[in-house]
């Protein structure tokens, strides 16, 4: 439906300033065994990446754990396995509060930031007032009493019931919630730990990250147009009309969704807006976006990027009008960023959807949106 090419973004092969990217973590992998189950890291889709970023692929939805604590843990990314051991009594410990499976990685990325998924005693000189644990609570602030807060199912629980009391957490960026409960000097800090913090849960639950964000139990995936427990969801809900890099298209380097004009489009995923402009032309000169385009039109019409944690870039074209968001907005998964039209480069209303890896936005950064957001439990598509 669109004659969209390579010359639809003409962006120059750069990482995304740091200015926008306070937030963004390198995702790292690697291949691990975990309780008698093996767990493939694979790069994702390696032929469209010169960089070792990749994601967890795995079978299902998730799986009942059973923490065994004679159990030897894997390491995962710079965690050894009793730091695994402990994100697995976190888990844990929310499956038995029936916590929906987001919170199990608010809380095991809250404990990355505050403690490494070490149980830390009293630190001396370098404690930070009267903090301890896995969560750093503090016994002076309420959280409980040195030997409670020490205790990792203790120090979880408390956090959980905490996460409890904000209203929609499920739906709130995972370094706002985090921070809602901990009211943290860095109240930024968390959101670089949740791709590993996902991939954790993953390997310990057998994808678990691909259910509803509000789903207590393991087993289901969650459906398109659903929040993901790993924070992702579909911009809109439409059939797939124009693959990733066909034959017949090898330089389309998205997907084509047939949602009709005026459909609302959100964003995938919660990140910071680093572009949301009109760049269409004709004949090398600027063409206004507020009209219809035209397969004669270059560029993407009214687009927006956006960057998310892990350096995952996403970009969404072709508005009927101006988007409704601005460079530098921090939005969250689900927000209104425009609807849908065909201006740029388009013989018709849909919306362009593209996923990038490493924060680049030239097509060398660009990965197959099905795939990509399979990977996410934000499957495209009806």
């Amino acid at each position: 439906m669109s004659g969209i090419g390579d010359d639809e973004v003409k962006e120059p092969r750069f990482r995304v300033p740091k200015r926008f990217r306070p937030l963004m973590w390198t995702l790292a992998v690697l291949s691990v065994c975990c309780l008698g189950a093996v767990v493939s890291i694979v790069q994702l889709l390696s032929d469209q990446s010169n960089d070792e970023d990749g994601t967890v692929t795995l079978a299902g939805c998730g799986s009942d754990v059973v923490i065994d604590p004679d159990a030897e843990f894997p390491k995962i990314g710079p965690y050894g396995s009793e730091q695994i051991k402990n994100a697995a009594i976190i888990i844990k410990v929310g499956q038995d509060l029936g916590i929906p499976v987001r919170g199990w990685i608010v809380a095991v990325a809250t404990a990355m930031q505050e403690s490494g998924l070490t149980n830390h005693g009293h630190l001396g000189d370098r404690n930070d007032h009267d903090s301890l644990g896995l969560f750093q609570q503090r016994p002076s602030t309420g959280w409980g009493t040195p030997e409670q807060v020490t205790d990792p199912v203790y120090a979880s629980t408390k956090f959980y019931e905490k996460l409890q009391t904000i209203e929609n957490w499920e739906s709130l960026p995972l370094t706002v919630a985090a921070q809602r409960v901990q009211i943290s000097a860095f109240p930024d800090a968390y959101a670089k730990h949740e791709p590993l913090a996902t991939q954790i849960v993953d390997t310990l639950t057998g994808g678990g990250s691909r259910v509803s964000a509000v789903d207590t139990d393991l087993g289901t995936c969650a459906q398109p147009g659903d929040l993901s427990a790993a924070g992702w969801m579909a911009p809109v809900r439409a059939p797939i009309w124009s693959g990733f890099q066909t034959p017949e298209r090898p330089t389309h380097h998205g997907v084509d969704l047939g949602a009709e004009r005026g459909t609302p489009v959100v964003a995938a995923s919660s990140g910071t807006v680093i572009t949301a402009e009109c760049n269409a032309s004709l004949y090398g000169e600027p063409y206004s976006c507020d009209v219809d385009g035209s397969p004669e039109v270059a560029g993407c019409g009214w687009y927006v990027n956006i960057l998310h944690a892990g350096d995952y870039l996403t970009r969404y074209c072709h508005f009927q009008y101006a988007p409704q968001v601005k460079e530098g907005d921090v939005v969250q998964a689900g927000q209104l960023l425009g609807y849908v039209g065909t201006s740029g480069r388009s013989s018709g209303p849909h919306l362009h959807f593209e996923t990038h890896l490493n924060g680049d936005r030239s097509s060398a950064g660009a990965v197959d949106p099905v795939a990509f957001m399979n990977q996410m439990g934000a499957p495209l598509g009806l």
